[in-house]
């Protein structure tokens, strides 16, 4: 086999490896296998999402406790792409967040999709992620029983972003601490996200940049700030 199909063979395993990392994670969550979990993380991976931001065994210990109190959040995945530099990677995958609870005394389902925008490195011959960071694009919200009618209060909704606004209006009204400013489908959120993906593709020493509002430096400025 010449140089340049060995490094075409090495690229498509490398692909694979990542894509089948990124469809445990949402089995494996989704289904309440903790133990392997764990296992799609290096130890020192970060998990950013609308409820949570912190390290990845932090996440891992806080999603059986949901799981257990009856917390309805499963993932669906679509489409797949992945940029390799040596032994790091960016993999976009879409995604669909499908949340069900009760609200406003009616049992709703509120879907959003978007994409999980995850830092990925190849360590000791695992790739694992090392962050993940969801973009949120558009969400809605439904009935279950489609001859219910729910009301939201306005005022309330409109406090979030327009690309996971239900989907924090509902998390917010069943005691989840939503966090503000999450990268969408526009704007300087997603933009600088990109950017951290180009650094880290790069050699970047971190996975965030200084101004992130996700990571261990955001969770620092956000307990030290009044």
């Amino acid at each position: 086999m010449n140089n340049g199909r060995r490094s075409r063979t090495a690229a498509t395993a490398d692909r694979q490896a990542i894509r089948e990392v990124v469809e445990n994670w949402v089995l494996w969550r989704d289904a309440g296998d903790w133990e392997r979990f764990a296992t799609v993380w290096h130890p020192d991976g970060w998990m950013s999402s609308t409820w949570f931001d912190g390290p990845a065994p932090a996440f891992i210990a806080a999603s059986p406790e949901g799981f257990e109190r009856g917390v309805m959040i499963l993932h669906a995945l679509g489409g797949f792409t992945c940029d390799i530099a040596g032994a790091r990677a960016i993999a976009q995958t879409k995604t669909t967040i499908a949340q069900r609870a009760p609200v406003e005394g009616v049992l709703v389902d509120v879907v959003c999709t978007g994409r999980f925008y995850d830092f990925f490195e190849k360590r000791q011959h695992r790739w694992a992620i090392v962050r993940r960071q969801p973009i949120y694009e558009k969400d809605r919200i439904d009935a279950v029983d489609p001859s219910a009618t729910v009301t939201l209060d306005a005022s309330w909704l409109q406090r979030f972003p327009e690309g996971y606004r239900y989907l924090a209006y509902v998390q917010s009204k069943n005691g989840f601490t939503v966090r503000d400013g999450l990268p969408g489908l526009r704007g300087p959120a997603v933009e600088q996200l990109y950017e951290e993906g180009r650094a880290w593709l790069a050699g970047s020493s971190l996975a965030f940049s200084a101004g992130s509002s996700c990571g261990p430096m955001a969770t620092h400025r956000s307990k030290t700030t009044p």
